[in-house]
């Protein structure tokens, strides 16, 4: 049974009627980590692994809604003070109130929603989620007038003020903005974008999961944030978008070590977005290849959010001669994304599968990724 007969299935055996299906994907980011809150580019695009939800108004003013993945229904208003228990439950309700607080329209519905975006993989199955509910709730009670850009940042609202991450923009955007066969550029300061066709001659993107998610008990991605912004006031500049190593260096000695990498990475990164834009656009796949390289090693060495499986499946890539490979996504666990040589694709998998088994005792997941449409109501 495909998601989307699955997910009909059970709303109607819940809720005895039909409802509108709606989707958004899961995205990956070939290069431009922790850029986005800094103020810098990001490159991500959609995949074809979605958050399919099925929704109907009901006539009241509740919402109720299951999830099929977690097994776990909910049932809650939609003032401020009704917010559910359940942690997955506040992703929707956090849409509904951001919608609400913008002074746009939601009544009562009834929802059952399911996913293929695999969890814990940085794979942004949340933004997934929030994308999906914002785009279908525009459509079902504002006729579609809430404009793309607001309804990636009703989501990205969601996570700051129900969820507790202090996240930047790229997630939502990528999720709703996607595009079949299409990176995009986004200037995450004037919110400018660009496609750029994705459809690299002879190579595969491919995740490899470590399936392991340190969870660190200070959130460590709040924690990169507030070095950030401190090197930024430090340099009287509002973010580091417009930070140069020559002014960081100035001002070294009045920072800590710490704050000094992590500013470095940022500043070094966001010039790396650009190069690989210009190197696709000439077909240039080495030089796509060796920034993503040096994306992980800023992102373990100087941004240390990398972990002991992911720098052994990004040696593993280099070992095996594979043209790019980096941790993706917040960090402390989930994937490498690797550009491979279509040839040696299976002898890198193979490899990867063999070596990560034999040190940590599973092998890591892998995730053949296709680069989809965003957010969107099924046919």
């Amino acid at each position: 049974m495909d998601l989307k007969e699955k997910i009909s299935k059970a709303f109607e055996e819940r809720f005895g009627n039909k409802g509108t299906v709606y989707a958004s994907a899961g995205r990956i980011n070939l290069i431009g980590e922790h850029t986005d809150y800094n103020g810098g580019f990001v490159f991500p695009g959609a995949i074809d692994k979605v958050i399919m939800a099925e929704i109907a108004p009901n006539g009241t003013d509740k919402v109720r809604a299951f999830s099929i993945d977690i097994n776990d229904y909910a049932e809650f208003g939609l003032n401020e003070e009704d917010a559910p228990a359940q942690s997955w439950a506040r992703y929707i309700f956090g849409v509904c109130r951001e919608i609400i607080k913008r002074g746009g329209t939601v009544k009562g519905f009834d929802t059952v929603f399911a996913g293929n975006v695999p969890l814990g993989a940085g794979l942004s199955s949340s933004a997934a989620l929030e994308s999906c509910f914002a785009y279908a709730l525009n459509d079902l009670y504002n006729d579609n007038s809430i404009d793309k850009f607001e309804l990636a940042r009703i989501g990205q609202s969601t996570e700051h003020n129900y969820c507790g991450v202090m996240c930047g923009i790229m997630d939502q955007f990528a999720s709703v903005f996607g595009k079949k066969d299409h990176l995009m550029r986004l200037d995450c300061r004037s919110m400018e974008y660009e496609y750029f066709p994705f459809h690299p001659e002879g190579h595969s993107l491919v995740l490899l999961d470590s399936v392991v998610k340190h969870e660190l008990a200070d959130s460590p991605y709040n924690k990169r944030r507030a070095s950030c912004e401190r090197v930024a006031k430090r340099l009287g500049l509002e973010t580091l978008r417009d930070a140069t190593m020559e002014m960081l260096d100035s001002v070294k000695s009045d920072i800590t070590a710490e704050d000094y990498f992590r500013a470095k990475f940022v500043i070094e990164e966001k010039q790396r977005v650009l190069d690989v834009c210009d190197a696709l656009v000439a077909g240039d796949y080495e030089t796509v290849g060796r920034c993503m390289y040096e994306t992980h090693n800023g992102l373990s060495k100087d941004y240390e959010v990398s972990c002991e499986e992911l720098d052994f499946l990004n040696d593993i890539a280099k070992e095996c001669g594979v043209t790019g490979s980096r941790i993706m996504g917040g960090g402390f666990g989930g994937c490498t994304i690797n550009l491979v040589k279509n040839e040696l694709l299976d002898k890198f998998v193979a490899e990867a599968k063999t070596r990560f088994n034999e040190r940590y005792g599973h092998e890591p997941k892998v995730y053949e990724v296709i680069i989809s449409d965003g957010a969107h109501k099924e046919a």
